[in-house]
């Protein structure tokens, strides 16, 4: 049976329809904002044996036929996920896999299609409504929904539901939040360094119309006549009691040794006491009966125990208090030939980062659903085995790289300069030489060091910190700079990065069902001191930007011509700019628009073909004085070239302050001399004098020798 159900969003109607497509789903759903259509369907299956996870997939998919057009490229058939599909599933999995229970562990699919964009609405919140919608009305997936996403924007400090792509343009926050109507789940925003207050308000904006559109959900589910769905814990661990009762102690002394590898392997050691206690001589079963199985879920319970209760004591196991961060280590220029380089090591988290300045010729161009633009900043994060101890084969970069290094390049984004002022194209690489929590704020320190150590000036410094939670039903704490234990047993991993001034990145990730505003507002304040900590740290290695670039860079100027004269520029079959680089060793680059770039390897260079370009578009005027070139002699006078590609005429009886009997008497074909613009009549034709020139220098050295 078809339902539907709509509300009225930002001014536009958002519509859940369900019953009419793909039936044979657990639960599907079409959702609809504007003209922007995507259908979501859920999926379940029987869990493999012997998991002790949650196999939950969560795909998207934009076709280019969506937006009416065909993929670029040779192959018109849509391949690999492109970033924006790997970014949106991410943003899409990770508010619904927290309300999913304890124990289910069946395998789960969503998949979301975009089947229509109308170019203004993006696509992706309305996967994760529709991820909500469709795992809502799946009668045997116990989803403990609804949820729902939603985009704030702001401008003219005004916030903005669910902004338009134009809108987004001048918008000086891009926020989408996911949450239940009582609590907030997932969070991913930028800011043009907003205060800490101002985001709050955006995220209390943003749950506002959450609440709104999980009671849609709740009216299509109560239509659709989906009963309330249950599901039966799974039989309790016996030896979760007795490792409690007897092990507690020995773990939270292991557990709190200090090294990540030291205390892994005190951890090992007391694991396997207690196997060869309950498993002798490699029993698969104990004296009552249980597996090895149970004592290995029991033993990470235990852990899961000791180290929230060492955090709920004000306790930590590094030693560290709840709002310390670990030791800070910078450095800058710290390789040779590279544009920009820089470490950045807090604990036992370091990032090596190097910047590349390019040309416009180096700029991505991204294609999509929405109009083709370049991107003329990226940030590319690599997380090698070794980072961590392991040997994995490489299989080029995965879901969670490309998530870190988003966030990272997103956060920095906002602090670049104008391509007016500073036209490089800038790649930024960090490599993640080891790893124990929060690499990618570590990417963002060490990504605001090497840019500064690039000569990159940058509008403000940026510094990025991990906030953690471990919320008990009477009780929470915050933690700041959360080790990998910390995220892995804790309830939250908050990233926030900014400047002194406010917030330019925010991403929240969290294992339960949601935060409050109390919680957020003391994650950002506790944020911002860490913050604010880091960057007295960070601004130790380098204080401001370098104010010269790298002498192994290309050197760049960007100048703004007429866009009438671009033919003028480029000349016949692109003879005149052609000319201009092979005899300044340049590349010139225009656009529809007249902005013209010039790179090259040299600073001379560069500025030769830059004072040659303006020479050629720029506007004759009349009392300027030109050095020309004879471009041909005619009885009634002389033909010059006063820029590239223009002549103007030198009449004969200007030639001299003099009587002249013939042009060529003065000046032959190749000759240089200076003349002055004496008019420029209604036709553009120049009229140039040299006897103007002449009465000029010598009244010029008559004031200075009457001087």
């Amino acid at each position: 049976m078809k339902v539907s159900v709509e509300r009225e969003i930002g001014g536009r109607k958002l519509t859940l329809t369900s019953g009419e497509w793909a039936k044979q789903a657990s639960g599907s759903v079409v959702v609809q904002f504007g003209e922007t259509v995507v259908f979501v369907a859920a999926q379940s299956g029987p869990g493999r044996e012997g998991i002790d996870f949650f196999p939950l997939t969560v795909d998207y998919r934009e076709r280019s036929a969506a937006a009416g057009k065909f993929p670029g490229g040779f192959l018109k058939r849509e391949g690999r996920p492109t970033l924006k599909e790997i970014l949106t599933a991410r943003l899409t999995d990770r508010p619904i896999r927290p309300l999913f229970p304890e124990g289910y562990h069946d395998e789960v699919q969503v998949m979301a299609n975009v089947l229509a964009c109308d170019g203004e609405n993006d696509p992706d919140v309305l996967s994760i409504i529709g991820a909500s919608a469709a795992l809502s009305l799946a009668p045997n997936i116990p989803f403990r929904g609804p949820l729902s996403g939603i985009r704030v924007g702001m401008i003219n400090e005004q916030f903005v539901l669910m902004p338009r792509q134009k809108e987004l343009q001048t918008s000086a926050l891009d926020l989408v939040l996911a949450g239940t109507s009582p609590s907030v789940l997932m969070i991913e925003g930028f800011g043009d360094q907003l205060p800490e207050e101002q985001m709050l308000e955006a995220l209390m904006y943003g749950h506002r119309a959450v609440q709104q559109i999980c009671e849609l959900q709740e009216e299509l589910v109560r239509k659709a006549g989906i009963p309330a769905k249950t599901f039966a814990d799974p039989p309790a661990n016996p030896l979760v009691s007795l490792l409690r009762n007897e092990a507690y102690g020995q773990f939270r002394e292991a557990k709190t040794t200090r090294g990540k590898h030291e205390r892994a392997e005190a951890v090992s050691a007391v694991k396997e006491r207690w196997k060869e206690r309950l498993f002798p001589a490699g029993a698969e079963t104990t004296a009552d009966g249980a597996t090895l199985a149970q004592f290995d879920s029991a033993m990470h319970d235990l852990e899961y125990r000791i180290v929230r209760d060492l955090a709920l004591e004000g306790s930590r196991p590094d030693g560290r208090q709840t709002t310390d961060l670990r030791p800070v280590s910078c450095h800058v220029g710290v390789l040779p030939r590279v544009h920009g380089s820089a470490t950045f090591t807090r604990g036992e988290t370091q990032s090596l980062v190097t910047v590349t300045l390019g040309t416009v010729r180096d700029e991505q161009r991204v294609d999509g659903l929405f109009e083709e633009y370049a991107k003329r900043f990226m940030l590319d994060y690599y997380f090698p085995p070794y980072s961590v101890g392991e040997c994995r084969p490489i299989r080029g970069p995965g879901r969670r790289e490309m998530g870190h290094g988003a966030l990272a390049e997103r956060s920095l984004e906002r602090v670049l300069p104008q391509a007016e002022k500073f036209p490089y194209t800038i790649r930024v690489i960090s490599d993640i030489l080891e790893s124990n929590g929060s690499s990618s704020m570590a990417s963002v320190c060490g990504g605001t060091l090497a840019l500064m150590d690039a000569g990159v000036p940058i509008k403000q410094p940026v510094a990025g910190i991990s906030i953690g939670l471990v919320k008990e039903p009477d009780r929470h704490v915050l933690l700041t700079d959360i080790i990998g234990d910390e995220d892995h047993f804790g309830d939250m991993d908050f990233k926030i990065a900014g400047t002194g001034k406010g917030v330019t990145g925010i991403q929240l990730d969290l294992k339960i069902d949601g935060i409050n505003e109390e919680i957020i507002r003391g994650t950002l304040a506790q944020a911002k001191a860490a913050r604010l900590e880091l960057l007295r740290s960070m601004l130790t290695a380098i204080a401001r930007p370098k104010k010269d670039i790298s002498a192994f860079a290309p050197r760049l100027v960007r100048t703004k011509i007429d866009p009438a004269k671009i033919g003028l520029l480029i000349g016949p079959g692109g003879k005149t700019i052609r000319q201009i680089q092979e005899e300044t060793k340049t590349t010139v680059d225009v656009t529809d628009d007249g902005t013209v770039t010039i790179s090259g390897p040299n600073q001379p260079g560069v500025d030769d073909a830059l004072a040659r370009v303006e020479a050629l578009t720029e506007e004759i005027k009349v009392g300027k004085i030109y050095n020309g070139v004879v471009s041909s002699v005619k009885d009634f006078g002389a033909f010059i070239e006063i820029v590239p590609g223009k002549d103007g005429l030198c009449h004969i009886s200007e030639l001299s302050d003099g009587y002249v009997k013939s042009v060529t008497d003065v000046c032959k074909e190749g000759d240089r001399m200076q003349v002055k613009v004496i008019a420029v009549d209604d036709q553009n034709r120049v009229k140039l004098s040299r006897k103007a020139v002449l009465a000029e220098m010598a009244g010029k050295g008559e004031a200075g020798s009457n001087a």
